[in-house]
Formats: C-alpha cells, sequence, structure tokens
C-alpha cells in the first residue's frame, strides 16, 4: 500500500503557529495550486488544499514563510471525521512529512511593494 502526495503552491495566508494540549506545535497551511488545463470557459481553476505541519517543520514554516511564498509539501493523504452539533464532517487533509521552501519575498521587498 502506498499514501503518498507532493504539491507545490503558494501559501494563501502567513502560517500561525499554534500549540495542542498535549504541547506539540502544529499549523494549518492552505496551497493554492492551479490546474494544468483549463475548465470549458477556458480559465485555468485553482485548488485550495488544507495541510497540517507538526512539530519542527510547523516552526521552521512559520518562521520563515508568509504569505504567497511558494513551498514544496511532501505528505500523506488523511482523512477524519469532526462531530459538531450531532452532526458528522468528514475532513480530507495532507499531513506533511517534509517541506521545502521553493521561494519568497523578503520583508524588505513587502515594504518597498506597501
Amino acid at each position: 500500500m502506498l499514501n503518498q502526495v507532493v504539491l507545490v503552491g503558494r501559501l494563501v495566508r502567513d502560517p500561525e503557529l499554534r500549540t495542542t494540549e498535549s504541547n506539540k506545535s502544529v499549523t494549518t497551511v492552505t496551497l493554492a495550486i492551479p490546474r494544468s488545463f483549463k475548465n470549458m470557459n477556458g480559465e485555468y481553476d485553482t485548488d485550495f488544499i488544507d495541510c497540517v505541519l507538526w512539530e519542527n517543520t510547523a516552526k521552521s514554516t512559520t518562521e520563515y514563510c508568509h504569505r504567497g511564498d511558494i513551498v514544496g509539501i511532501k505528505g500523506r493523504i488523511q482523512s477524519r471525521v469532526v462531530e459538531k452539533n450531532d452532526e458528522k464532517k468528514y475532513l480530507t487533509e495532507i499531513i506533511a512529512e517534509k517541506v521545502t521552501f521553493l521561494s519568497s519575498t523578503s520583508k524588505n521587498d513587502k515594504s518597498e511593494e506597501e
């Protein structure tokens, strides 16, 4: 059996580091990934994929990456059930095993753009 995925996309927002009740560092990032083909209107659609990063991967990504940066994520697909108000919701997300920083905008560049 094999459960492995590799994604390359842009961060939709700045990563925010959180700490769980068991004192583990975690962040969830959303990657915007344009599709490689056009839709019926001749436009490229974009998929938005949620990725969960743990411990050192979460810490370094939060420290060095910002909205708009391009990152590569290698990981696995995981699904889980969340119950809220007696209603089951099925979530599918990527659990990151490795994050590669592919491009970034420095803070100096961002301040010059504003």
